[in-house]
């Protein structure tokens, strides 16, 4: 019989719900089936959390320098030690847990790269807590990349009917056309066909959104970017044998008949797909970030201060992300 996988799974930020879903992840019945979950955050705010929600205490923690000595074959907490559970004020943003969080991607990338974890599946963290701690790069993807070194990456959103990718993601609007350029729109459409033939198991068609209303109106809307940008990247793919097409209109990108058409849509900026995954699959989506080489997912949605620490927070996003990451990373190596 295959050993399960080990998945490290990042607590995220600590005044957020990431702890509160990380303790439901541990115990849920459907990711202890397909792997071996290890939390890397802070045990103590873990025990608060625990207390507050009324939770199980997890019960085994292990010191981030000590956990690589000893097997790994039940639920674990890696305490990394970065934050003290009464310096957290739930709801809040705070530098010190933008640190704090930041501290677990960063031990569990190494781990990740050192074969000591076969994924990482991360919780939310919060982007201006981040920004306040002095951490370069604006969300998850961006670190990854960084980390790993990845040369080319992309973020993708997957449920089990919908896969979308995203060419620019976290940046204001304004600066999204300059960043549009067909070598960007052309990796991002070969990312997706590859993440979509490993994810369904058969090569899949990919649709190509426009950026402008109508996809440009042939020209009339925008700056051309249809016709200067995107058409050329879907030409070059089609050459490379890939079964795409577009630009089509953002407007109808996701309507019944267009998602039965094909296996995956590319967006050009993060609302243009955010929102409508979110609508038709909010509870079950997972963030993937493509181009790594190490698996990475992610829930798809964000801190929730508004219910952090209060037992209401549902783990079903976690639990996915958890889950594909054990499908994507295979059988583990480590007992």
């Amino acid at each position: 019989m295959a050993r399960l996988p080990v998945i490290g799974v990042t607590m995220g930020d600590p005044a957020g719900v990431g702890p509160e879903v990380c303790l439901r992840a541990l115990g849920d019945p459907a990711v202890l089936e397909r792997c071996v979950p290890v939390v890397f955050g802070d045990a103590g705010v873990l025990r608060a959390v625990a207390e507050a929600c009324g939770l199980a205490t997890p019960a085994d923690v292990v010191s981030r320098g000590r956990w690589r000595d000893r097997p790994v074959s039940s639920p674990a907490v890696v305490d990394c030690e970065a934050i003290e559970a009464a310096a957290v004020r739930p709801g809040e943003v705070a530098a010190a847990c933008g640190r704090a969080a930041y501290v677990y991607i960063e031990t569990a990338i190494a781990a990740a790269l050192a074969g000591e974890v076969a994924a990482v599946a991360t919780a939310p963290i919060h982007k201006e807590a981040l920004r306040l701690a002095g951490v370069a790069g604006p969300g998850h993807t961006e670190i990854f990349a960084v980390k790993t070194a990845a040369p080319r990456v992309c973020m993708m959103l997957v449920a089990d009917e919908l896969a979308v990718s995203f060419v620019t993601t976290h940046v204001g609007y304004a600066e999204v056309p300059a960043l549009l350029t067909p070598e960007r729109v052309l990796e991002v459409i070969e990312l997706t066909a590859a993440a979509v033939e490993r994810l369904r198991g058969r090569a899949g068609g990919i649709a190509v959104c426009g950026l402008n209303p109508h996809a440009g109106e042939h020209g009339l809307f925008g700056g051309s970017e249809e016709a200067r940008v995107i058409a050329p990247a879907v030409a070059s793919a089609r050459e490379k044998g890939i079964d795409v097409f577009g630009p089509v209109p953002p407007d109808t990108a996701f309507v019944p008949a267009r998602r039965a058409a094909v296996d995956g849509i590319v967006c050009m900026y993060h609302d243009q797909g955010h929102i409508p995954f979110k609508m038709l699959a909010f509870d079950r989506g997972v963030n993937v970030t493509l181009g790594l080489p190490i698996v990475r997912t992610s829930v798809d949605h964000g801190t929730a201060f508004d219910i952090a620490w209060q037992g209401r927070a549902s783990p079903a996003s976690l639990v996915q992300a958890i889950l594909l990451a054990a499908r994507l990373a295979g059988p583990g190596e480590r007992t």
